[in-house]
């Protein structure tokens, strides 16, 4: 039974009375000024504790030690050339990590800056893979309140004065500011991709304060979510009997984070835009030849809101005008001179001096009266450019091109827009925020998780063309693009074109680079490696997989890391749990990606490698496999930039892969994209036939960390990759039937009877599968993982793999002994136990909570039908991660943590998988009907034919099929 004790069985886990005081609630009950009933919460006085990194045992240090002292190796010789290695357990950062974030600015793709729960802005993510984490105190917004004819008068930072960086507040910089709000009446509450702060009477009792925070995420939505632009709307409610000045006052630091601002050479400019939008554009020029950023921060004038500015600030004693300067003014007179507008661009600023820039907005607020300001915030960067030399446009450049001044016209649209922003995101969250049967927490987890598509590195191109390229690219795109409409599209391949396709090496390879599709005269290439000094042979497929049906299919090019510690792009075995996400929210991005990986699969690297775990050498990219990651410093161009292990004898990514194409092909119904990725689908499958070492149609593990988990070894067949196989052997059939390609589907038919029949048999102990057929200590140990091929399966709408008791009897293990086992179910599931209930300590990962997997492991259960297992099983993340008395992890969930909550790798990918489990609650959704494998026992297959229409959200949904399938290979369900 489920513990009655957990906080799911309360209807209202955060009533929000409990954090603001009632009336006030009711004085911004109107417009989205008042937090929703469901969302995060935070007292602005919590104190924000650092966090505790987790540790190896002494035996896993002797385990690791040469794997060690290669990755110091490997780190030491990268950073020879000013390059970071994508893994780097050395180094740390000089800001530790602490529990004050909160929802991040921005849309997907051009950059990113977090913002703490008490308004500190940190984590600058502006230039790709680099994190800078320390806050900048400089960037705040403060108040200054007159009443009674200035007899009473109150000034503040909008934040709680517990800040590192401050010193004595008689010298000039920011230290000399009014640091007087204490929290204690000042609440936080997120819900992504908002933020509201309530100040209920600080600093001035009489002045009731509304701040909310609204960044462009909005699903199906693919201009919008991709702007880099925040607003901030203020609120002010006068409950006293005196009219009130106020004046906000928003500053901002000419800087990307960490010490940039001392680079010098940065300079600030004012400006006057239309529509009452008027602002400071602070220009920032980058280090190491990065490409420069233009940041804008403004405020809209109306009849009762006038805006002034201060371009430019100094935080030094010798500045022209200081920071204290500039805090007396507004002290003083509430505002600054309109002369200010017509000052042109500062002079640039010297190295060791910063730039600082203010933007104020006044007006008055009448005794029981209420006034609106709203500021906003963008950065303009438009070129991404990677350590080893290619950039690229950024999406927003489509639409708002690449000169300095588009900062001006983002802030312009933001401050013009964001009420039809809300509307979008308020259709999109309400029917889950209103829908009883959901658990309180589990509705603001759900789209709070979403911060890592802002958050976690993702970069956002409009092209696949390098941006130095596409000046001479451009007649050439545009007839592209005009043979493209002229051009027949076939919607579904016959049997006979599919087997025509190029699988395995069946063709005659030719060198095309991967981003440009351009053939190479010379049958190879070669170039050398910086590791191995080397040949380099690369070999790839024509671009024709990376093109979208036509222009409104076409999203440009998406990356995210795996993690802010884990610098690698898209690591696909970490996207397979994380892309629910992406396939519910934005289906064409998440199609892209698997282009690329489908493309990836046919392509070679013959670059040398050394793979750091066991020390031995072999080639960056195998023909076959499916890649680990998209590459570190050259993506696309050079994938595999993970080395620990050689990733093409991994025995879960091509099965994931096979598994992610079907999932979306049978969501979608989109037939082009099927039939365009089928070769590398077959390729896939082909690959993986190396590994059945004894021709019984089932994998076997090599006795290394052939998976996602890494550090944890598997001996012969597993429950995890064997259970992906036989997944991806049903996925393939089906897929195989539905694009004509009957041959195949009959091969993967034989060998799925074949292997589900030895898969029973080595690992079903009559409760659950084993960990794996060896002999080792941990070989019974029971994985919260044992079912990530029934997972797959159910979610894509395929027969289940193995008899309804069997999964349900081995979720229930899992729920018993991984979850309850653990703190009593507040943790999340430990990713292995042994059947005796104690964990398996037999490696760092076995021992450790995985919060995807746990996330993953509930949507298991909820398409087995066990919804309360799977919501507290669910709810153990939410307690020792986003609750006040749990770790601290919100909008920086780990990849794990430990028995005693200390984390591994912040900020990380897989948590995404939590949007698994609304997938696997949805009902409205249609998946393309399988042919149902497991009574597969004929040999001839009909091509299905559908017709197909859009809904609202972007996703297709299939009419029913036209005919039976009374002669199938698998049997219809007529």
């Amino acid at each position: 039974m489920v513990s009655g004790s957990l906080f799911h069985s309360r209807k209202n886990s955060w009533p929000p009375e409990e954090y603001i005081n009632r009336a006030t609630l009711q004085l911004f009950d109107f417009d989205s000024e008042a937090p929703p009933e469901q969302a995060w919460r935070r007292k602005l006085n919590t104190h924000a504790s650092i966090l505790k990194e987790f540790s190896v045992t002494f035996t896993e240090a002797i385990k690791m030690v040469r794997l060690g002292i290669r990755l110091w190796h490997y780190i030491r010789e990268e950073a020879s050339h000013g390059r970071k290695a994508p893994i780097d357990p050395f180094t740390r950062e000089s800001c530790k990590p602490s529990a004050s974030q909160g929802v991040p600015l921005g849309g997907m793709g051009s950059g990113s800056i977090s913002r703490g729960f008490r308004g500190e802005f940190r984590h600058f993510q502006i230039l790709p893979g680099t994190c800078e984490t320390s806050p900048v105190m400089a960037n705040q917004f403060s108040i200054f309140i007159s009443r009674d004819g200035g007899n009473k008068k109150y000034a503040s930072v909008l934040a709680p004065g517990q800040h590192e960086g401050l010193g004595k507040s008689t010298d000039q910089g920011i230290s000399s500011w009014g640091w007087n709000l204490t929290g204690q009446h000042s609440t936080y509450h997120a819900l992504f991709p908002r933020a509201w702060t309530i100040y209920d009477g600080e600093p001035d009792p009489e002045l009731k304060i509304s701040c909310r925070q609204i960044s462009p995420f909005i699903p199906h939505n693919y201009r919008e979510s991709s702007l880099p632009t925040a607003v901030f709307v203020y609120t002010l409610v006068n409950t006293g009997k005196e009219r009130a000045k106020v004046s906000l006052l928003f500053t901002w630091a000419n800087s990307i984070g960490g010490i940039s601002h001392l680079s010098g050479d940065h300079v600030n400019e004012p400006f006057l835009g239309e529509d009452g939008v008027s602002g400071v554009l602070l220009h920032h020029k980058t280090a190491k030849d990065n490409p420069p950023v233009t940041y804008a921060i403004a405020a809209c004038e109306t009849q009762n809101v006038s805006v002034s500015v201060l371009p430019c600030f100094g935080l030094n004693e010798g500045s022209c005008v200081t920071a204290k300067d500039m805090w007396g003014k507004m002290v003083q007179d509430g505002h600054f001179d309109r002369e200010n507008f017509m000052k042109g661009p500062s002079m640039p600023s010297s190295p060791g001096e910063t730039h600082c820039a203010a933007v104020s907005a006044s007006t008055w607020v009448e005794p029981h009266g209420k006034c609106t300001v709203a500021f906003a915030v963008a950065w303009s960067s438009p070129k991404v450019k990677f350590c080893k030399g290619k950039a690229y446009r950024r999406r927003y450049t489509k639409y708002y091109g690449t000169s300095e001044t588009a900062a001006k016209d983002l802030v312009h649209d933001a401050l013009t827009n964001y009420p039809l922003w809300e509307e979008e995101i308020e259709k999109w969250q309400n029917p889950i925020l209103k829908d009883d049967r959901l658990p309180e927490w589990y509705k603001f987890t759900l789209f709070n998780e979403l911060y890592f598509l802002v958050a976690g590195g993702t970069v956002w191109i409009d092209s696949k063309i390098p941006a130095e390229d596409s000046s001479g690219m451009k007649s050439i795109i545009t007839d592209n693009k005009k043979m493209k409409k002229t051009k027949a599209r076939i919607v579904h391949r016959s049997a006979a074109i599919v087997k025509e396709a190029a699988v395995n090496g069946s063709e005659t390879s030719v060198n095309v680079d991967p981003i440009e599709g351009r053939r190479s005269s010379d049958e190879e290439e070669s170039s050398t490696d910086g590791n191995s000094g080397g040949e380099n042979h690369f070999s790839a497929p024509s671009n024709k997989l990376m093109e979208p049906m036509n222009d409104d299919d076409d999203v440009g090019r998406f990356l995210y890391l795996e993690g802010v510690e884990y610098i690698m792009w898209c690591t696909y075995d970490v996207h397979f749990y994380a892309s629910f996400a992406l396939l519910e929210l934005f289906p064409k991005i998440e199609l892209s990606i698997q282009r690329e990986f489908a493309n990836a699969v046919l392509s070679e690297d013959r670059r040398k490698v050394k793979f750091l775990a066991e020390g031995n050498w072999g080639i960056r990219k195998v023909k076959g496999a499916v890649p680990h990651d998209l590459g570190t410093h050259d993506p696309w161009h050079e994938m595999n930039a993970y080395n620990i292990h050689d990733t093409s004898r991994w025995k879960d990514l091509n099965p994931k892969f096979v598994l992610q194409v079907y999932r979306d092909f049978a969501a979608t119904g989109d037939f082009s994209f099927g039939a365009d990725v089928w070769p590398s689908v077959r390729a896939a499958i082909e690959y993986m036939e190396q590994f059945d070492r004894d021709n019984d149609g089932l994998i076997e593990n090599d006795g290394f960390p052939d998976q996602t988990y890494d550090a944890w070894t598997v001996h012969g067949v597993s429950a995890y990759c064997g259970s992906l196989w036989l997944a991806a052997l049903q996925a393939a059939a089906a897929m195989a039937i539905q694009l004509g390609d009957e041959a195949f589907a009959e091969k993967c038919r034989g060998k799925f009877i074949k292997a589900k029949a030895v898969f029973e048999q080595k690992l079903w102990n009559g409760s659950y599968f084993n960990y794996d057929s060896g002999s080792s200590s941990n070989s019974k140990s029971i994985q919260a993982d044992q079912l990530a091929g029934q997972w797959y399966t159910a979610a894509s709408g395929l027969p289940d793999l193995f008899d309804d008791q069997k999964i349900r009897s081995a979720l229930q293990k899992i729920y018993d002994f991984n979850v309850m086992k653990v703190r009593g179910g507040r943790m999340g599931a430990v990713n292995g136990m042994h059947p005796n209930g104690k964990v398996d300590e037999t490696c760092m990962q076995s021992r450790e909570i995985w919060t995807g997997v746990t996330y993953a492991a509930a949507a298991t259960m909820i398409h087995a039908g066990m919804k309360e297992q799977a919501f507290a099983t669910a709810e153990g993340i939410f307690i020792a991660g986003w609750s006040e008395e749990g770790y601290g992890y919100s909008f920086q969930t780990p990849e794990g943590w430990t028995m005693d909550g200390h984390f591994r790798s912040l900020i990380y990918m897989r948590p995404l998988s939590i949007w698994a489990m609304q997938w696997a609650l949805s009902t409205t959704k249609t998946m393309l009907e399988p042919p149902k494998i497991n009574t597969m026992d004929r040999s001839h297959a009909t091509p299905y034919t559908v017709n197909s229409s859009h809904n609202e959200s972007g996703v297709r949904t299939l009419a029913s099929k036209t005919r039976c399938f009374g002669n199938a290979v698998f049997h219809c369900s007529c």
